[in-house]
């Protein structure tokens, strides 16, 4: 039987300012990637997430990003392994007293944008990531791109390393994001987020920005929180999973 879990950013929002549908992507999710302040979220953001969340059975995840709010994460930056590090254990920490509160608890660890395109490839920074998961305790799964340092290195530290896939994202022939500056980076229509979705999970195939075939061997699938309509879009990428005799659940 093919499983695959359905992941989404979950609590984009700053004291008024709101981004993703929580409420409505929190009935069809089986995993919830929550912002923890440092590219979007604040403490009220996150304690109602993490509320919501824990009624509904849905796992928690830490979104830790590079100090960003003004770029929502997206942002090139170079920050010190050391700190790096200690800013992840910082977010960890922040997310997973609103999640025991809930009576659940921060089940895996996730980059956000610019921190997660940056330790596919660099070891350093993807090795300060994995000691702050570590120095924050609970061991944590860590979800990332299949074949990057981040999952290399987390396993390396005995943690559960989880690939993940993207419905609505562009491949590159080498099975790499589309940066998003480039044309074409995210997949706006929707029939085709659906096929992709069916294609990666059942195929374990995706076609690249140049038509090429490449393999995808993961057990998440992210419909991202912050696309126009992602409710309604993560709602049919689950139907057509399920009708496809694909079983959506939490890898946790």
């Amino acid at each position: 039987m093919h499983l695959i879990d359905l992941n989404a950013d979950l609590g984009e929002g700053f004291g008024r300012w709101t981004l993703t549908e929580d409420e409505a992507l929190l009935t069809c999710v089986t995993s919830a990637n929550v912002a923890c302040g440092f590219h979007a979220g604040d403490a009220s953001v996150m304690r109602r997430v993490c509320d919501r969340a824990a009624e509904r059975g849905v796992r928690i995840g830490a979104q830790v990003s590079y100090r960003d709010l003004a770029g929502f994460g997206r942002r090139a930056m170079d920050v010190p392994a050391a700190e790096l590090t200690a800013e992840t254990a910082y977010q960890i920490g922040a997310l997973r007293v609103f999640a025991e509160a809930a009576g659940s608890t921060v089940s895996y660890v996730k980059p956000h944008g610019a921190l997660y395109n940056r330790v596919v490839r660099d070891d350093e920074q993807a090795a300060a990531v994995v000691a702050g998961v570590l120095l924050a305790g609970g061991r944590p799964a860590v979800l990332g791109l299949p074949g990057s340092r981040l999952l290399a290195r987390a396993e390396a530290a005995g943690l559960t390393a989880v690939e993940e896939a993207f419905a609505d994202r562009a491949y590159t022939r080498e099975g790499t994001l589309v940066p998003r500056g480039e044309p074409g980076a995210v997949v706006h229509d929707a029939d085709e987020v659906v096929r992709r979705s069916v294609g990666m999970a059942v195929d374990r195939v995706v076609t690249g920005v140049d038509g090429s075939r490449t393999a995808v061997a993961a057990r998440s699938l992210c419909v991202h929180g912050d696309t126009p309509g992602a409710a309604v879009l993560a709602r049919r990428v689950r139907t057509a999973l399920e009708q496809a005799g694909v079983q959506v659940r939490a890898f946790t």
